[in-house]
């Protein structure tokens, strides 16, 4: 009998049907091995190079190329790198700041985030990027939690900061406020010559680089360490999906988010582009600003890309440069809808978290999948996705008490191996909350994995989707939220005895909405327009409950764990519920009865809240 050995063409076509992404997996697989040999010669240049050392060598070989285009004005890399020159001589002398130190920046999307950033670099120090809609104790938590000594702001901050006896710096010429100082007067007066190497001589690629923070279930956000190492992978992301330096990138995200600031900012300066950077989304402004600056690539979350498909339709809706959207959120029907809309244009999805040892890129271009799964990453990324128990709140475990692997197209916890190439830096300042983060004894007695919050499925195909968040937050407005700092905030108020939180789905929208279950002191009745202004003073806008429904009482379970999946299962629908319930509503500043109007316009996309 004669063997017929297959021809190339037949082998490729027998590959394609079998294994449909295979070359697309290990194209990107390829591009990995280059990132780690373009690591690799960095390193031999110099063992510890920093993102700092990428933006000195940018300086040196393209010093008069834009790197910042903000409200009209451009700053080349020369500009930024000269503005943070005098940033790090005025907070070494009027800070007292020495390598090692932290350094808080309660700041916007502005250049000066950019310039204080790098100047602190050029200091050896670690920035704690705080997010500027906090307020109160949230504040004053975040500032402590990371060990700052100074603080920089845009506005008088809470007195009891002072009382930490940190330096607070005003970004103004005048402040007429006992124990702030001003800071703008102090870098005009200072030198813009570069800063010696030596200040920053200890900084190794394991040194702390930012503090950014993630929603926490004790009610206060955790300040996640990012090393300079973490910072350096992170800035790949734009390499691996091919951007260059000829691109030009939107970013109207906030540079407080590890999206904004790792990879799109740092992202940037890898590739030696330029970023047009946006105080704040703005829905209108979006595409005159992208067509005006030629922008290339845009950074999203769902929310903004559902915001831009609900304008009116212009003429001009496919005039445009923008050839790739990089981001995470976006909802299948969105997708489709913003391709077919505005030109198709290549959207990478992608899953990670600032305190996550595990991520994934939608590198194929599948609508509706975060991600997908592949050889390189099972071999050098452990990770499994396990069976949760909603009603107990935690993974179910076998007779032998270990975990359950889901098997193939069902809906899991995702959880990854610590290792050495995979670790899970602790948080600062917090260990009980680090090691909660940890899962012990997964498939064999004595491993460690990390708990990342989410419940996702992984498809025949290998792609992956994400389907929900466990535990006590929630996602809102691009917003992690922590139900327990919104609760310690309603039971503040006179009125309300306990608060459960939690999140419901609202048609029409990403993530979920706020919605909290209350039960009134004896005597006691609400008091909705008390309620919104207590809130509002306290909470930042997509931390407020949407929704609050009366109890009589809350149901918990025997080890007195408030029982929530009934809950967010009955969400808001009135033809459910009997329970007096009141919506947030922002126009009148305060809660009103929901009534079957408000509802019916809520679910058809008539009324947005």
């Amino acid at each position: 009998v004669l063997i017929s050995w297959p021809t190339p063409f037949s082998l490729v076509i027998f590959l394609n049907i079998q294994f449909p992404y295979l070359l697309q997996d290990c194209k990107f697989c390829w591009t990995l091995f280059k990132v780690k040999q373009k690591r690799a010669v960095f390193r031999k240049r110099k063992p510890f190079y920093t993102v700092l050392d990428c933006f000195l060598n940018r300086v040196r070989t393209r010093p008069d190329k834009p790197l910042l285009v903000f409200e009209g004005r451009e700053y080349s890399y020369q500009d930024c790198d000269k503005e943070s020159n005098k940033i790090a001589r005025a907070l070494r002398k009027h800070g007292n700041l020495t390598q090692g130190d932290t350094v808080a920046l309660f700041l916007g999307n502005e250049p000066r985030f950019v310039w204080m950033w790098l100047g602190l670099c050029k200091l050896g120090c670690a920035a704690s990027l705080l997010n500027y809609n906090i307020r109160a104790k949230s504040l004053l938590h975040c500032f402590s939690c990371c060990g700052a000594k100074v603080l920089i702001a845009v506005e008088e901050v809470l007195p009891t900061l002072l009382e930490q006896k940190a330096s607070v710096f005003i970004l103004s010429k005048e402040c007429n406020t006992a124990g702030l100082q001003t800071l703008v007067d102090k870098i005009e007066e200072a030198s813009n010559e570069p800063i010696s190497p030596e200040l920053r001589s200890n900084v190794t690629m394991g040194s702390p680089a930012v503090y950014i923070y993630t929603s926490g279930t004790t009610g206060f956000p955790k300040a996640a360490v990012m090393t300079q190492e973490r910072i350096w992978a992170g800035t790949f992301y734009l390499f691996i999906n091919g951007a260059s330096s000829e691109d030009v990138i939107y970013i109207p995200l906030p540079l407080y988010h590890a999206a904004g600031f790792v990879i799109g900012l740092h992202g940037a300066i890898q590739r030696g582009m330029t970023v047009v950077l946006r105080r704040k989304f703005s829905v209108s402004q979006f595409w005159d600003d992208c067509r005006k600056h030629n922008v290339t690539i845009i950074q999203y979350i769902g929310e903004t890309m559902r915001y831009l498909c609900n304008t009116p339709k212009r003429e001009s809706d496919k005039m445009h440069k923008v050839r790739m959207a990089i981001g995470n959120g976006l909802r299948e029907e969105v997708w489709r809808s913003f391709q077919s809309r505005f030109g198709h244009i290549r959207i990478v999805e992608f899953y990670a978290a600032s305190d996550s040892n595990i991520g994934f890129i939608n590198y194929i271009g599948k609508i509706g999948a975060v991600g997908r799964e592949n050889f390189y990453q099972k071999r050098f990324f452990p990770h499994a996705l396990i069976q949760f128990d909603a009603e107990r709140g935690e993974p179910a475990r076998d007779s032998n008490g270990l975990c359950i692997p889901m098997p193939q197209g069902e809906t899991g916890l995702l959880v990854a191996k610590i290792t050495t190439i995979a670790p899970f830096i602790e948080y600062a300042r917090n260990p009980e909350q680090t090691e909660k983060k940890k899962i012990r004894d997964v498939f064999q007695k004595g491993d460690a994995y990390l708990n990342t919050g989410d419940l996702l499925r992984i498809d025949k195909d290998n792609f992956v989707y994400f389907q929900d968040r466990i535990g006590d937050t929630f996602r809102w407005k691009g917003e992690n939220v922590a139900t327990t700092e919104i609760e310690d905030v309603l039971t503040a108020l006179d009125f309300i005895k306990d608060a459960c939180v939690y999140g419901v789905k609202v048609p029409g929208t990403e993530g979920r909405a706020g919605m909290a279950a209350v039960t009134l002191k004896s005597g006691s009745e609400f008091d909705g327009t008390e309620a919104f202004s207590h809130i509002a003073s306290y909470l930042p806008s997509y931390a407020r409950p949407q929704f609050i429904r009366i109890q009589n009482s809350l149901e918990i379970t025997g080890t007195f764990k408030q029982v929530k999946v009934k809950l967010v299962g009955e969400g808001f629908n009135l033809t459910i519920i009997k329970d007096p319930l009141y919506l947030h509503m922002d126009k009148d500043k305060c809660y009103k009865p929901m009534t079957m109007n408000y509802y019916n316009s809520i679910i058809t996309g008539k009324m947005h809240i």
